[in-house]
């Protein structure tokens, strides 16, 4: 898993019980013909481009999100902001592998509003980089167990080996907990899910040292997307 194809190549090959792993695994509902290849290019590109632009931060959460990177292949992020993601890395092809509307995610919402503001990349992660779902229910988010995080741990050490970051800014307490015994520096930010968009923004900003008074501009898909009730 030294470079990004084999990183992707050795994670599409991993298969777990109640667990979609978008890099391997067809959605009947919602997938194109070749949604899990377009996803396995789309992470390619991201891990590609990052190291070739020297990006040194990490942002790792706990899961993929049945909204957000079970859709895209790119963790932290929707179908919403798959352009605001190809921007950020300088222009690289990054295409949907889903039929039908483009779907939002809260949390990729909260995480791209602040990555557009302070226009600095970071490589986005999670601690469980698959989707796991609820037995029977394939588009329900719950919680990975610890046997699911041991059988993929070795992909976040991989991770970490080919970006060779400085910082690791982890997004919530559970991220925080996992990334305990890491020996780089971790930064520990609240969640944006349940309340806490605030208090994360706050925390990234001081991370990256912007004045605290100097909110995130509000983005009009916020407001449109919460609205229609597409986000979640």
């Amino acid at each position: 898993m030294k470079t990004p194809r084999t990183f992707a190549d050795a994670l599409a090959d991993t298969a777990l019980k109640s667990v979609f792993n978008p890099y391997r695994d067809h959605c009947i509902l919602h997938d194109r013909d070749d949604g899990a290849h377009i996803r396995k290019r789309n992470l390619v590109h991201c891990l590609e481009a990052s190291i070739e632009s020297k990006v040194d931060t990490i942002w790792i959460a706990r899961d993929l999100g049945y909204r957000g990177g079970r859709r895209t292949g790119v963790p932290l992020t929707d179908e919403v902001h798959l352009t605001s993601a190809s921007a950020l890395l300088g222009g690289i092809a990054l295409d949907r592998a889903t039929r039908g509307p483009v779907v939002a995610e809260r949390t990729a919402a909260a995480v791209w509003r602040v990555l557009s503001h302070i226009e600095a990349p970071a490589v986005l992660w999670n601690i469980f980089p698959l989707h796991p779902h609820e037995p029977d229910d394939p588009l329900s988010n719950r919680c990975h167990t610890r046997a699911e995080r041991d059988a993929t741990w070795p992909f976040l050490t991989a991770l970490i080996a080919m970006i060779a970051p400085r910082r690791i800014v982890a997004i919530g307490r559970d991220a925080g907990l996992a990334l305990s015994g890491i020996e780089i520096p971790v930064m520990t930010v609240r969640h944006p899910s349940y309340g806490g968009q605030s208090e994360f923004i706050a925390g990234v900003h001081a991370i990256y040292g912007l004045d605290k008074d100097d909110p995130a501009p509000e983005l009009p898909f916020l407001a449109s997307q919460a609205a229609s009730g597409a986000m979640a």
